[in-house]
């Protein structure tokens, strides 16, 4: 790939695909297209076509999709299995049509079966049953990582996926409804000890940088302090989903950036299966523990309550990554590190 290479970044302003921009930028690539969703819906076959037809990239990273956690993952199940499938089926295809000498996709380790042996090897996707609350999404990733080997094994298309285990960092959603693990714990904690303070100045600022079902700072002080116990944030204590048992493991995105980089720079879709690569840490740990961690990195004064009518999805989730160490890479930033530098990007 030459620096001047014409490289398109589908989903360039989310979490992942931003962190891979500034990874490709760092090192000196300078051609990049983009577009954001108002200028270009993935979702719209004739859009991705006309889109393709007038830039015609060289490489593509498919990193556009629609995420959530648990709760977004489980309420939306029709939208996360159409849509991911829309956005993959259309950049792919047209990926192969225009001649794209490689593309990059981007799944998640969900797509792995529920009771998978750990740590998960690439070999062991579609060999059980998979998390139901998150099947839909999982059923779409997989079906993108079988379309890049099926473009590879008919038209010769190289086309790579790199599965990533829990991912965090800057650009991370905080919805509280809506975002994953990590920044919602970091949220959770950061507005406790606001309500805590008796500081509601600081919540309102929260509220205004990011509105919670459409309450911002300028609503009343009932209205907030409803939101927040809504999701479990009251003065002295946090709820949390679950019993705090389950096992995950988290990689900061900038390691993500850079191991999708590294592959895209020294991996080609091979003629075997799984061609996917994992990427991770290859350690993890408890969603207890992680509170505990994320508890003390905030300073959160209160107690931490467990909510455990509430599912804990899939007991365990260790990606093994010695397919991605084998190639020559190895991550390079710390859970606890990466922790510190969100929470004070938050505050920031």
């Amino acid at each position: 790939m030459d620096k001047n290479s014409k490289i398109y970044i589908a989903g360039h302003l989310g979490m992942v695909g931003s962190a891979i921009k500034r990874n490709l930028e760092a090192r000196g690539y300078t051609n990049f297209v983009t577009r954001s969703f108002d200028e270009l819906n993935l979702l719209v076959e004739a859009d991705v076509a006309r889109f393709f037809e007038l830039e015609k990239p060289e490489y593509v990273v498919l990193a556009a999709a629609k995420v959530g956690g648990i709760v977004a993952n489980n309420t939306y199940r029709a939208q996360f299995i159409y849509e991911n499938l829309m956005i993959q089926n259309h950049v792919i295809h047209q990926s192969y049509l225009h001649g794209v000498k490689k593309l990059l996709f981007l799944g998640s380790s969900c797509i792995y079966p529920r009771m998978a042996p750990q740590p998960i090897r690439e070999e062991y996707l579609l060999t059980g049953l998979l998390e139901p609350t998150n099947e839909p999404y999982a059923i779409a990733k997989i079906a993108g990582i079988k379309m890049c080997e099926a473009y590879h094994d008919q038209y010769g298309c190289n086309f790579i996926s790199i599965m990533p285990t829990n991912l965090y960092g800057q650009n991370d959603n905080y919805d509280l409804e809506k975002s994953h693990v990590l920044p919602a714990l970091i949220r959770k904690m950061v507005l406790g000890n606001y309500l805590i303070a008796g500081d509601m100045q600081a919540v309102r600022r929260d509220f205004d940088r990011r509105p919670v079902e459409g309450v911002d700072g300028s609503a009343s002080d009932e209205a907030i302090v409803g939101v927040l116990a809504k999701y479990g944030i009251a003065n002295g204590s946090v709820r949390l989903w679950g019993t705090g048992s389950p096992m995950r493991e988290f990689l900061h995105v900038d390691d993500m950036a850079d191991a999708s980089v590294f592959l895209l720079l020294n991996y080609d879709a091979p003629d075997t299966t799984p061609s996917h690569v994992n990427a991770g840490c290859g350690e993890d740990i408890s969603i207890r523990d992680l509170a505990s961690l994320v508890r003390k990195i905030t300073g959160y004064k209160g107690t931490i309550n467990w909510d455990s009518d509430k599912p804990d999805g899939t007991p365990r989730k260790l990606l093994d990554v010695s397919r991605l160490h084998s190639l020559g890479w190895q991550p390079s930033v710390s859970l606890e590190e990466g922790i510190r530098r969100v929470v004070a990007t938050y505050l920031g």
